[in-house]
């Protein structure tokens, strides 16, 4: 996306919103059942809320550990409006994620207001601090909230829209891609605005900002708000795939997530969290299922990712392109696929350990064999531990020479251009 102009130009970047629009169009044609209708819905509302995340933190530099209130604040909005049209209310459900967002950004009028009065770490704290406030507000008012078992609707209710009703899946798929197709286009536009530029100002050089004769935290304002709203468009999307919003919306972990999956995507590039959104619903979905450490393997990605690659998938991606167009990537690509396998490698031994400790806490109830990657290990058996371990040491000892290697051959393809440059 934008964030790919200077490696790809103008005319990549075309090509890119092309591809963009073509993949939520045929995606529906590859992943046919319920499950993966379900899925790509998901990462709809995902990349909205991503995308409205990065606005504050990706282009104002401003941290902050409160989002699901805006996300919550629309999926509940948008949930007290179908039960209105339940009701009878004559009011098209394509419109109730719109009804969302505008909830939340009025939302964010007070609470934005609050917030934007300091930036940095008082900030993030600030948001904490009215995030809790809110989800304990919603514990405490079950009248308006639905008290633990939260609200349910009926997205199928109220009047089709052009003869289409949104009870089945692939016609909410399509609501919510035309969602997202606008929805990430708005935004993206935002970037090239005056106060898209201010903005991106304020995260660097506040100080200057003000001595030009603008308000940082005015700026910082009008685009918490503005977040806000997207961020309440993506909980009425997720309220209508759902059909039910409880106060687990509000959540200090669904913030953490649009912060962790955002940052793993890649906060300096426009489709960084669109990466970050596709990996937050495979590893909610897939990962989640697979393994009850799931979360143990999230916070080791993301220590791996901030140390080695602080840009997010997206800055790979983007080096990577650019190292084609230069045509210097089928020199290196043997060194990258050195790093990966060893990394894999290294992953393989501890996930093989950690895998071996979960077990031994459960092995009163199913015992100390367990299956892993199709081979059968003992947790209670020595040489499982000590191959594990080596497995581990191995990979992460190779992992370190690759990198090195990799390093080296990036320096002299550096230099390369240098040399013939001095001949």
């Amino acid at each position: 996306m934008r964030g790919l102009q200077q490696t790809w130009g103008a005319t990549g970047e075309r090509w890119l919103w092309l591809g963009y629009g073509l993949v939520l169009l045929l995606a529906p044609g590859v992943f046919r059942s319920g499950l993966g209708l379900s899925i790509l819905s998901q990462i709809g509302v995902a990349i909205i809320a991503c995308l409205s995340y990065n606005l504050l933190l990706g282009q104002g530099g401003m941290l902050s550990f409160g989002h699901a209130v805006y996300t919550g604040a629309g999926a509940f909005g948008a949930m007290h409006l179908l039960r209105l049209i339940e009701g009878g209310l004559a009011w098209p459900v394509v419109l109730v994620p719109l009804a969302g967002g505008l909830l939340a950004g009025l939302l964010a009028l007070p609470l934005g207001w609050i917030s934007t009065r300091r930036s940095g770490v008082a900030f993030a704290m600030i948001t904490l601090a009215l995030g809790e406030l809110v989800w304990a507000s919603a514990q405490m008012l079950p009248s308006v909230f639905g008290g633990e078992g939260g609200l349910t609707g009926n997205r199928g209710a109220g009047p089709a829209v052009f003869g289409i009703g949104f009870g089945s899946p692939m016609a909410l798929y399509y609501l919510i891609a035309a969602h997202v197709l606008v929805c990430t286009a708005l935004m993206a536009a935002l970037r090239r605005t005056p106060l898209g530029c201010m903005l991106v100002a304020v995260r660097d050089n506040p100080q200057r900002v003000a001595f030009l004769g603008y308000d940082p935290n005015q700026l910082r304002f009008l685009a918490f708000v503005l977040a806000a709203f997207f961020a309440g468009v993506a909980g009425g999307l997720a309220a209508l795939v759902f059909e039910i919003a409880t106060s687990e919306v509000f959540s200090a972990s669904r913030s953490g997530a649009y912060l962790l999956f955002t940052y793993l995507g890649g906060t300096p590039f426009f489709g960084g969290p669109i990466i970050g959104a596709v990996l937050m619903v495979l590893t909610l979905v897939w990962l989640s299922g697979w393994t009850r450490a799931w979360l143990l393997y999230l916070g080791v990605l993301f220590v791996a990712m901030v140390l080695l690659a602080p840009g997010g998938v997206a800055s790979v991606l983007a080096h990577w392109v650019d190292l084609a167009r230069r045509g210097l990537l089928r020199r290196l690509w043997v060194s990258y696929l050195a790093m990966a396998l060893t990394a894999l490698l290294a992953f393989v031994g501890l996930a093989a350990m950690v895998e071996m400790l979960y077990r031994l806490q459960l092995r009163d109830a199913l015992g100390s064999q367990l299956l892993f990657l199709g081979a059968s290990i003992d947790a209670l058996d020595v040489n499982s531990w000590v191959g594990a371990g080596l497995t581990l040491l191995t990979g992460l000892g190779l992992f370190g020479v690759c990198r090195h290697q990799l390093q080296r051959d990036q320096q002299a393809v550096d230099a390369a251009p240098c040399a013939l440059e001095v001949r």
